[in-house]
């Protein structure tokens, strides 16, 4: 049978399971007993209907029927696939993957608009969200934290477009990164460091190079007695510590109002006696709040930022407490940036698809209307290999960073060869 009629007797043996199942009952009985129930009535009607199909033909049917009701469809292939990163549905024909750093294209597809707008109503209506025309658009979380957002018509021209970002499972571990080569074990020795003596830290990169994964893996490093309170749009961090409140913003309801803002929630949590406080991203007014934070007694605490570089950062911050609109002068501001942040990370995805730490700066404080910047740690390109990598080296600068004062304070050493040793990438 050609892929043709094969997808058209699918679609005939979907309708006339739909038909005879009883899907409030269904939902009543425990799921193992259920899914056994509907695949029993899946092969009965595939009998029926007396078309020759060999075995992986019947088995694929009861597969694909059995993630229709029970799942979302020809996604959950895909969700199954640990290997698979990010889901990106462009139409009901279109559909790319990320894999290892790198854009695929995908060999499902959905039957038409309706059948994809049908699979995004069902994960909104899960979370307690709606999509229709009166509200085209929506972010929502799935049961395993991925992130995931939608956008239909009149707004997406070409039809329901769905976009999901997933979390890789099981612990974060700075060993893993330092096995993959994403940052060197002399980058991480200094950093959890710094996290441990309450250095606060600012992490920026583009989309998709691994910030909150970088974010989730420094807070390992926070000590278990301190109380932390975590603030997101879309929950992601993966927090490991016991002492944790981990708050969400809430977008507007229909009628356009309800809506809870990451600056509320900062101004909230201030009354919430927290010892540190990590925000998943800054990237709005709320920027002003969190440095008022690290400068009043929650030193230590971390955020992300989308920037391009350290000192890009540096400038979106300043942009975004403009936004405050509090008048203040663009000196004070740059002077709460810099009693506020000591260190800031630059993470990239390159060319061959993987993440790096690219920079490790110190801020040492102003120079005039400046912020001054010194790099500690880089990773300096070489070039690419015949497999297609980049080459290259975590290399120190041989500069000895001013927090080093404070980490002795707090009552850890660091090895001198750290900020010499050259860790080659190949």
């Amino acid at each position: 049978m050609d892929a043709l009629d094969f997808e058209t007797f699918k679609g005939e043996v979907h309708r006339l399971l739909i038909s005879q199942v009883d899907l409030e009952k269904l939902a009543t009985i425990e799921n193992s007993r259920a899914r056994h129930a509907v695949a029993v009535m899946v092969n009965q009607i595939v009998l029926e209907q007396n078309r020759p199909l060999n075995a992986t033909e019947k088995e694929r049917i009861q597969t694909d029927l059995l993630d229709e009701v029970f799942g979302l469809g020809p996604l959950e292939s895909l969700l199954r696939d640990p290997t698979v990163s990010d889901i990106l549905v462009n139409n009901k024909d279109m559909v790319f993957i990320e894999r290892a750093g790198k854009v695929q294209k995908a060999s499902i597809r959905f039957r038409d608009d309706r059948h994809l707008l049908q699979i995004i109503e069902r994960i909104v209506s899960r979370v307690g969200r709606r999509v229709d025309e009166s509200s085209p658009m929506v972010d929502a979380r799935l049961p395993d934290g991925s992130r995931i957002n939608a956008i239909i018509p009149p707004l997406a021209l070409d039809g329901p477009a769905l976009s999901i970002r997933r979390f890789g499972g099981g612990p974060l571990r700075a060993e893993s990164l330092i096995e993959l080569k994403s940052v060197s074990p002399e980058m991480i020795a200094v950093l959890s460091a710094a996290v441990q003596a309450k250095i606060s830290i600012l992490i920026s990169g583009g989309t998709g190079a691994g910030k909150t994964t970088f974010l989730s893996i420094l807070s390992r490093y926070i000590p278990s007695s301190e109380r932390l309170i975590s603030i997101e749009d879309a929950a992601e961090l993966r927090l490991a510590q016991e002492n944790v409140v981990r708050l969400e913003t809430r977008a507007a309801n229909v009628e356009g109002t309800g809506a809870i803002r990451q600056r509320q929630l900062l101004i909230n949590c201030l009354r919430m006696r927290p010892d540190r406080i990590i925000v998943g991203e800054v990237r709005g007014e709320e920027a002003f709040d969190m440095l008022q934070a690290m400068n009043t007694g929650h030193e230590g605490s971390m955020t992300t930022i989308h920037a391009n570089t350290s000192r890009d950062a540096i400038s979106r911050l300043e942009s975004m407490v403009a936004m405050a609109n509090l008048n203040l002068p663009p000196k004070a501001i740059l002077q709460q940036i810099a009693a506020a942040i000591t260190i800031v990370v630059q993470v990239s995805r390159l060319s061959d698809g993987t993440r790096k730490v690219v920079n490790v700066s110190e801020i040492t404080g102003m120079d005039e209307n400046v912020i001054s910047m010194q790099d500690i740690f880089v990773f300096r390109r070489k070039g690419i290999g015949p497999d297609g990598r980049v080459t290259g080296a975590f290399e120190p600068t041989g500069i000895r960073p001013r927090f080093l004062e404070k980490l002795r304070v707090a009552g850890i050493q660091l090895p001198v060869e750290i900020f010499e040793r050259v860790t080659p990438v190949e």
